[in-house]
C-alpha cells in the first residue's frame, strides 16, 4: 500500500505539473497568460516573450504567454485553471466574470483614454448623413459577439427607433445585414460598396490607410455610440490575494518601462495600464443581458 500511495502521490503531482498548476493552487508554480489573437499567433507569441519574462522576474515564477484560438477559448481556460491571467476584451470579460467569478485588476488606456466609441462609417458620396438614412439600408459588422461592431450599435439603433429585438432590427429595419468577420473587413466593405454602413471601433480608418490612402476622403461618421468600456487584464478568482497584489503592481510598473509598453502596443496599441473596477464594466453587462439569447462567444 505504501509503494501505491507514493506512486500515485507523484502521479498526481506530475499531472499538475503539465497542467502549470504545481503548488498551491491559489500561489501556482508557473502562470500562464492568455491573449485573444488580434493578428497572426505566432507573431503574438513572440512579440509578448519579453512581457512574460519581466513578469517571471519580478513576480520569482514561471510566466508562460500563451495565444488562444479565440476569446471563447481563452474565458474557458480561464474557467478551468488553465489560464491565470486574461488579456480580455470588455464583453469577454462580462462573460467570464458571469460563468467563472474571473476578477478584472486593469484596463487599457489608448490615445489617454480608458473608454473608447464605436463609430458609423459611410461612404462620402453615399448621402447618408444621420442614423435615421440607415434605415433599409445595407449593414456590415465584424460579428455579433463584437462589443464596438455590434453590440452598442445594436443596442443604440434599437432605443432610437423603438425596435423590439435585435431579429427585428438586422432583418426587417436593415435592408441587409453581413457579419464579415472584422472591423477592417466591414469598413472595407463600404469603401469597396459592398455594404453602405460599417460600424466599427474608432478609428479603424488608421489601420488602414496605408493600404487605402484615401480612406479618410472616401468613408466618413455620421455619428457613435455611447463610451465603451477598453480591453482588460483579468485573473481567475482562486489566485491567493497577495499574488494578485503583486501581478497588479507588476504590470503598473510597466507605465515606466517604455520597452513593455511598445510591446502592448504592438499587441493591442495599448499606451498604458491603469487600475480598474468591475463597476466600470456594468453598462457591457447591461448591453449583453439585453442580447444573451441571441449572441454567444461561440
Amino acid at each position: 500500500m505504501k509503494k501505491f500511495l507514493t506512486f500515485a502521490t507523484v502521479a498526481l503531482m506530475m499531472l499538475l505539473a503539465a497542467c502549470g498548476t504545481t503548488g498551491d493552487e491559489g500561489n501556482p508554480d508557473e502562470l500562464v497568460m492568455g491573449f485573444v489573437p488580434s493578428q497572426d499567433s505566432d507573431t503574438i507569441a513572440e512579440t509578448v516573450e519579453p512581457l512574460a519574462d519581466e513578469l517571471a522576474e519580478i513576480l520569482g515564477k514561471d510566466v508562460e504567454a500563451r495565444t488562444m484560438t479565440n476569446y471563447n477559448s481563452l474565458v474557458e481556460s480561464m474557467g478551468s485553471q488553465q489560464v491565470h491571467i486574461g488579456f480580455i476584451p470588455a464583453f469577454g470579460y462580462v462573460i467570464a466574470n458571469e460563468e467563472y467569478d474571473v476578477e478584472v485588476i486593469l484596463k487599457s488606456i489608448r490615445h489617454g483614454d480608458s473608454t473608447y466609441q464605436a463609430q458609423y462609417l459611410v461612404r462620402e458620396d453615399s448621402g447618408i448623413e444621420t442614423l435615421e438614412d440607415l434605415e433599409g439600408k445595407t449593414w456590415a459588422y465584424a460579428d455579433a459577439t463584437s462589443t464596438s461592431g455590434f453590440l452598442f450599435p445594436a443596442s443604440q439603433l434599437m432605443d432610437k427607433f423603438d425596435i423590439e429585438s435585435q431579429s427585428d432590427l438586422t432583418n426587417n429595419w436593415f435592408g441587409d445585414t453581413v457579419s464579415v468577420g472584422g472591423h477592417d473587413t466591414a469598413a472595407i466593405a463600404v469603401y469597396d460598396g459592398d455594404a453602405d454602413v460599417a460600424t466599427t471601433f474608432d478609428d479603424v480608418r488608421d489601420n488602414l490607410e496605408e493600404d487605402y490612402p484615401d480612406i479618410f476622403d472616401e468613408l466618413k461618421v455620421i455619428d457613435y455610440t455611447d463610451d465603451i468600456p477598453n480591453d482588460t487584464i483579468s485573473v481567475i478568482n482562486e489566485l491567493d490575494d497577495d499574488l494578485v497584489d503583486e501581478i497588479r503592481e507588476a504590470f503598473l510598473s510597466f507605465n515606466e518601462d517604455d520597452d513593455m509598453i511598445q510591446i502592448m502596443n504592438d499587441v493591442y496599441t495599448w499606451d498604458a495600464i491603469d487600475v480598474a473596477e468591475h463597476s466600470e464594466y456594468d453598462v457591457v453587462a447591461e448591453t449583453y443581458d439585453r442580447f444573451r439569447d441571441e449572441v454567444s462567444l461561440d
